[in-house]
């Protein structure tokens, strides 16, 4: 079992750097136009940083389609990139980008697990972070990049979130195992990661991402047994699209609730053998869902 519990003292305040991004960018946002021919507010460059050993970020001001965060993730770490693997669990939310047979093209699965070399071979960028957290934790190269310039044109969306790096921070005690044999369980290093999102839909999408992201770090820290750190999200262009400014505002008369806690129930062999049945949020209480469209 790995789970992450807090003092109900402290939980409430952790999405709040998200609501005040969003208001920021409401009120303060540069109208621009934008490729789908929607328009937005809009702002360049933001970060946020959620500490998980506070809870699991997961949205309260709004309900958030947990299913979907949890199987999109296990679909990328397949390696897949065809929308029919979602569409049969229910989940639907590549369907807009989707050809008729549900293929992608290359999307962040396969430039997660395959990423093609120049010798006809390919990289799985995935399994090379497990191994270097698990032997070499220190490293400053623990990336994975989804911006594959040479397959942008076969994308079907291009990756909004396209880079994200790990960060193995000593144990809290500041001391090594070695130092607290005898004494107990010895605490874990923690792990911590940090996204580059350079397309931000603040309302629908960046939920999402920032849920999916801290839910890969604790599947990681788990499988490398580590502890959670932070999870630091980075926004490149974050922008309010003109069709949710309502639910926007909606959004930020509400207070934030109390986040929930994530506990795996199991440890898998493999980073790549999580199923969805294996997660469980603990105690997600939110506000109603708000409806809004996607741009496409």
């Amino acid at each position: 079992m790995n789970s992450v519990a807090a003092p109900n003292n402290v939980l409430p305040a952790l999405e709040q750097p998200y609501l005040d991004l969003l208001a920021h960018v409401r009120k303060h946002g540069a109208q621009k136009g934008d490729r789908t021919g929607t328009g937005t507010l809009s702002t360049f460059g933001a970060q946020l940083r959620f500490d998980l050993q506070r809870g699991f970020p997961l949205i309260t001001t709004k309900k958030v389609f947990w299913k979907a965060i949890a199987y999109e993730l296990l679909w990328f770490l397949r390696g897949d990139s065809n929308a029919k693997w979602l569409q049969e669990r229910g989940v639907t939310i590549w369907d807009e980008w989707a050809k008729s047979d549900g293929d992608l093209g290359p999307v962040y699965g396969v430039q997660w697990r395959s990423w093609p070399t120049p010798d006809g071979g390919h990289i799985d960028q995935i399994a090379e972070v497990v191994k270097q957290l698990k032997t070499n934790p220190d490293s400053r190269r623990i990336i994975v990049s989804a911006w594959n310039v040479s397959e942008l044109s076969k994308m079907a969306l291009m990756p909004c979130h396209a880079f994200f790096q790990f960060y193995v921070s000593p144990s809290p005690s500041g001391r090594g195992r070695d130092e607290v044999a005898g004494e107990g369980k010895a605490p874990k290093a923690r792990l911590s990661c940090q996204l580059y999102q350079r397309s931000a839909d603040l309302f629908l999408g960046v939920p999402f991402n920032i849920a999916s992201y801290a839910l890969l770090t604790h599947m990681l820290a788990q499988q490398c047994d580590l502890d959670v750190g932070d999870f630091i999200w980075t926004g490149g262009d974050c922008h309010i699209y003109s069709n949710h400014f309502e639910q926007v505002d909606l959004q930020l008369t509400r207070e934030p609730l109390a986040p929930p806690t994530l506990n795996i129930k199991r440890k898998p062999a493999s980073i790549f053998d999580y199923e969805y049945e294996d997660f469980e949020v603990v105690n997600y209480q939110s506000h109603a869902a708000i409806k809004a469209p996607v741009a496409v």
